[in-house]
């Protein structure tokens, strides 16, 4: 259990976390979203007591990280894969790990399994690729066999495969009753991934709630339609208070009514239907649409000019 009651990290005048309360519960994936400068790796390296609260507290098990009894035991994490000496082999790397929190030295051979890294564990980290060092900084996450987990960005660099594995490794984790905290810029990924999300923007706490009811409040239900009489229809929508707007490949979208209404509209009205379906918002749609006044940086839109490019927008 990760817990933040009052949580407030202040950098001169910058307020990067502003008053954040949360609790993280274990058996589940909670992701953590918020736009670039929102507060989420300031708020996990607070957790783990690499940066220390303005005010407010954070307590992993009851008790802040620095007070916590071989940490490595019972919270892993990886918050920046290239924070590792290259001049060491991955085994070497893992070994100093497991040393310096009296951890079994077998573990380091298991946790190279893990992560299918044991072929390369003797060559210098200085020499992987991204997506192997993102491998061996989830194993050294992993080397303590702990109940919590953390993991900033952990997709970054990996291949198909790799996301893949990344994905089943943190469902089975929570499956045995860890907990799971992950942070992404990935919708895609968090939306097939976790369970409960935490939002936030500007440093403040927007959403706490699961995937689907975050996608259910932060999003406009919108419904697909092919007819052949869309004028009719259309006039029909408007008059019950929807909106309808031309999907540009023969279709209607209506906004503000829902499949059943549409349907014993056109039925009542004689309005022939081909298609009739409901348009599930992404996880993306919805966050996009919560957070845009949260965004701290706002790039121009490439526009052709002639033989030019003019970049409009503000501030990038």
């Amino acid at each position: 259990m990760i817990e933040a009651r009052g949580l407030t990290k202040r950098y001169g005048d910058t307020l990067a976390v502003d008053n954040l309360s949360f609790s993280i519960a274990a058996g589940k994936i909670t992701g953590f979203l918020g736009p670039n400068g929102a507060g989420k790796t300031t708020t996990m390296r607070m957790i783990l007591g690499l940066d220390q609260p303005t005010s407010g507290d954070v307590t992993v098990n009851g008790k802040r990280f620095a007070q916590l009894a071989q940490p490595m035991r019972q919270v892993g994490a990886l918050l920046d894969a290239k924070a590792l000496h290259g001049g060491r082999s991955a085994y070497n790397h893992l070994l100093c790990l497991a040393q310096s929190n009296n951890l079994p030295r077998h573990r380091v051979d298991q946790v190279l399994g893990l992560v299918g890294l044991s072929e390369v564990g003797k060559k210098r980290a200085k020499g992987f690729s991204l997506g192997m060092g993102q491998r061996l900084g989830i194993a050294a996450a992993l080397l303590g066999d702990p109940a919590i987990l953390m993991f900033d960005e952990p997709v970054n660099g990996l291949d198909p495969e790799g996301i893949l594995w990344i994905r089943n490794l943190m469902k089975a984790l929570a499956a045995e009753g860890r907990t799971v905290f992950v942070s992404s810029h990935l919708m895609s990924e968090m939306e097939n991934t976790a369970d409960h999300l935490l939002v936030i923007g500007r440093g403040k706490l927007i959403a706490d709630c699961t995937v689907q009811e975050f996608i259910a409040a932060n999003s406009q239900l919108t419904v697909r339609v092919q007819t052949p009489q869309p004028d009719q229809l259309s006039n029909l929508v408007a008059a019950a208070g929807g909106t309808v707007r031309d999907s540009g490949d023969g279709a209607v979208v209506i906004s503000g009514l829902g499949v059943a209404e549409i349907g014993d509209l056109a039925y009542e009205n004689s309005v022939r239907l081909h298609e009739l379906s409901a348009i599930h918002a992404s996880l993306e749609q919805a966050f996009m649409d919560l957070t845009a006044s949260s965004v701290q940086f706002h790039a121009g839109v490439p526009v052709p000019d002639d033989d030019r490019v003019v970049m409009t927008g503000s501030g990038v």
